[in-house]
């Protein structure tokens, strides 16, 4: 995302999404190829450097989107990139099962090769609004940092939600392998479809940060994803607790990130590239520290620990939203 989803400022970005595409379908290919351990982490990592489409697809559908619906229009892509998110395993695991790993890695590129023709067909070319160089652009963002609070805030906040969701997915599997539930990897898998009802109301949320202001829709929120932890500490050995904690995470944690995005998407509209890979870095190295911190929590407190420390995460994005709108007011 840093090296990649700032070009979106300075590049064409119909071509750039193509040409991303393109190097997406190679590297899966390679890694269905693979026939040695050593090129197939090599193929990961070309792979893993390269899928940052949606990452370019978000800012142009923002600056696509009429200013009165562009919440709405964020929340529909980013409705379809976390219920990706969420499905995938469930998908990869049924193909594993069926024709084994190759297979999927197979079926992706096909996927992606395909997609690449039509958003060529469909998407109107996007031409930038500034002349930075490259070198440039990275100097900018560091200034966009310092003089833009609203990205400081945005940024932190969606540092620690999508922590807490990583620390809550990455311990599910263990919890209910255990006591009360005692249930396969293929339920835990199963736990996904539940999370797409979350997943799903994300362009309502987009509707109503356009309706009633994306500051305090985040609030509200950084509340249902509280409401979640409540509900894993206080339910979780119940399924019915477990269920609807599973929907109101993804919900809280979908609906904050989007409100976020639009926030920021309205100050500079020629940095929105950059604007978004500010914002995208912090909330994905929030959910890197999540999954590390829920691995500990789980080894040492076991689900009430993941609670805590997931719900602690919530808490922590709560306190900075408050704080940031105290400082709004007083200034």
């Amino acid at each position: 995302m840093f090296l990649f989803v700032p070009l979106g400022d300075i590049r064409e970005r119909r071509g750039l999404i193509v040409t991303m595409l393109t190097a997406v379908t190679v590297s899966l290919m390679c890694v269905a190829a693979a026939q040695t351990l050593s090129w197939m982490y090599f193929a990961s990592l070309v792979l893993g450097f390269t899928t940052v489409i949606p990452q370019l697809i978000v800012p142009l559908a923002a600056q696509m989107a009429p200013p009165a619906d562009r919440g709405k229009i964020i929340g529909t892509v980013m409705s379809g990139l976390l219920t990706g998110v969420l499905l995938a395993r469930t998908v990869a695991g049924a193909v594993g099962e069926l024709w084994g790993w190759r297979a999927m890695y197979w079926i992706a590129a096909s996927m992606m090769l395909a997609l690449a023709a039509v958003l060529l067909r469909v998407l109107p070319k996007s031409y930038p609004q500034s002349n930075l160089t490259y070198g440039q652009l990275f100097k900018s963002m560091a200034e966009l940092v310092r003089t833009q609070p609203t990205v400081r805030e945005a940024s932190l906040i969606g540092f620690m939600m999508f922590g807490s969701f990583s620390v809550f997915w990455t311990s599910l599997s263990f919890f209910i392998e255990g006591s009360p539930y005692y249930y396969g990897s293929g339920i835990a898998g199963l736990f996904g479809l539940v999370g797409v009802f979350g997943a799903a109301a994300a362009p309502l949320a987009g509707r109503m940060a356009d309706r009633f202001g994306a500051t305090g829709i985040v609030g509200f929120f950084i509340a249902c994803t509280l409401v979640s932890y409540l509900l894993f500490g206080f339910a979780g050995y119940y399924l019915w607790g477990l269920i609807l904690g599973v929907i109101l995470v993804d919900l809280g944690v979908q609906g904050s990130q989007v409100s976020n995005q639009t926030r920021i998407y309205a100050l500079i509209p020629d940095a929105r590239g950059r604007l978004n890979t500010i914002f995208m870095v912090s909330t994905f190295f929030g959910g890197a520290v999540g999954s590390a911190l829920g691995s500990y929590a789980w080894s040492t407190g076991q689900w009430y620990g993941v609670c805590v420390v997931g719900g602690g995460m919530v808490l922590a994005a709560a306190l900075v939203w408050v704080c940031h709108r105290m400082n709004t007011q007083a200034g």
